[in-house]
């Protein structure tokens, strides 16, 4: 199931000040001229090697649910946030303009264009605070996860960070998580949302509620079926294992481990296993997981990890900084297009005018540069180009489904100089290379 389900009005989704421009730009007579915003990031989250656009497919859901609704615009009123000619404009508002970008899954690099949002000014600018939250959280996930994954060598992880994160964080963190290589998650709400494939089995409340460890394995196995997984560090971990393997018999399907030196513990654990004859036993280790952990687990005989807090809350990093800025308007409502640029001393300038982006390759087809332009294309960058139509008039066109995403995001992390890869902290692995028109 897509994520149309229970929808809502996302149209409070934003800051005050979106709508008080609004209301003096109607005003001034400029709320009409065509305009062009652009979403870029000026840096990468802390000596992170590349970015994970995600999010967009809820940014599409978001501006599609972007309408005003009476109980909304009674509150903008009693509250006097804007004036009644504001009230009218908000009321029939629905997006008419167009959004390009990267696809989601995409990899993204400092200046990259991710998304181009072209419409009169006051039905873009309006969208900034609700487009900057939603890419800026699954961005800074899916970065975590795509870390965690590329760590993880092929072993399978699993989003469990829902105890974690606000309710509806949650959810997205799933998504966000998925599209970035994860292959299961523990919240419920996430797959029924998204359809993303959901696992879990119990708790150490399950066994201490029992009167010994064999009753609830043997409780767990009867209403599971001998390929659950156990959970086998609550008391004794040794004493644990062999009870687990004498109550499913070597079928057992897994053991989980949730504490302590998960290196010594998994090969203790599966030194025990194999020598029970549970050959085939997985075993899972969850604890606190991140990046490093993962990594440094990679020679231990672990079959899986269960990652949490270190994955919902980004693994540190709240935010990709991604900003929402205008880049060109018209000086007219039907007069043609100028660039326009924030000048402001530091690094928060930027660069004006609509562009393109592509991906240049090497002779060996390794991504060697992020190149990022305005005016004509070179033909030769022509089959490199990163966006795609995402809405046109209005309507969307570049909804797709989340697996989609994912796999894109798996083929083009592959396509990354190896060093793309590396968990130490460095820069950008592309350069991003200006080829501004004059």
């Amino acid at each position: 199931m897509d994520a149309d389900t229970v929808r809502r009005s996302t149209a409070l989704l934003t800051d005050r000040y979106e709508l008080t421009m609004l209301q003096a730009a109607l005003r001034s007579g400029a709320a009409h001229r065509r305009s062009v915003f652009e979403v870029f990031t000026r840096r990468l989250p802390n000596g992170r090697r590349y970015g994970v656009l995600a999010g967009v497919g809820r940014v599409l859901d978001a501006v599609e649910d972007f309408r005003f609704t009476t109980p909304q615009l009674d509150w903008l009123a009693d509250q006097k946030v804007v004036d009644e000619t504001t009230l009218r404009y908000l009321a029939d508002y629905r997006f008419s303009g167009d959004i390009h970008g990267y696809p989601e899954g995409e990899v993204y690099f400092p200046g990259s264009p991710l998304l181009t949002v072209e419409g009169s000014f006051a039905e873009a600018v309006i969208l900034e605070t609700l487009i900057l939250s939603i890419l800026n959280h699954d961005s800074a996930i899916a970065a975590a996860a795509s870390r965690m994954t590329s760590a993880a060598g092929g072993r399978p992880c699993i989003e469990m960070g829902a105890r974690r994160a606000h309710e509806d964080a949650a959810v997205s963190a799933a998504r966000a998580a998925y599209v970035a290589g994860f292959g299961a998650t523990s919240d419920l709400a996430a797959g029924f949302t998204y359809g993303i494939p959901t696992t879990g089995t119990a708790a150490h409340a399950f066994t201490l509620l029992h009167d010994s460890e064999r009753d609830a394995f043997t409780a767990q196995i009867d209403s599971m079926g001998r390929g659950t997984t156990l959970l086998v560090d609550t008391y004794d971990l040794n004493e644990a294992v062999r009870t687990a393997v004498e109550v499913a018999g070597p079928g057992l399907g897994a053991v989980r481990i949730d504490s302590g030196d998960l290196t010594l513990l998994a090969h203790r654990v599966r030194r025990q296993l194999d020598e029970l004859g549970a050959t085939g036993t997985r075993i899972i280790v969850t604890s606190d997981l991140d990046e490093y952990a993962i990594a440094a687990l990679a020679a231990a005989p672990v079959d899986g990890y269960g990652v949490g807090t270190s994955l919902v809350t980004g693994s540190g990093e709240p935010t990709c900084a991604m900003v929402y800025k205008l880049v060109a308007r018209a000086t007219a409502p039907d007069g043609p297009l100028v660039s326009v640029a924030k000048r402001s001393a530091g690094a928060k300038s930027s660069v004006g005018g609509r562009k393109w982006a592509a991906r240049q390759p090497d002779a060996e087809g390794v991504a060697a540069a992020e190149v990022v332009g305005t005016g004509p294309v070179p033909a030769e960058l022509e089959p490199y180009l990163l966006h795609v139509p995402l809405i046109r008039g209005g309507k969307v066109v570049g909804r797709e489904p989340l697996a989609a995403a994912r796999d894109r995001h798996l083929r083009v992390r592959d396509s990354l100089p190896l060093s793309a890869t590396q968990l130490s902290k460095g820069e950008p692995v592309l350069p991003t290379e200006l080829r501004l028109a004059p």
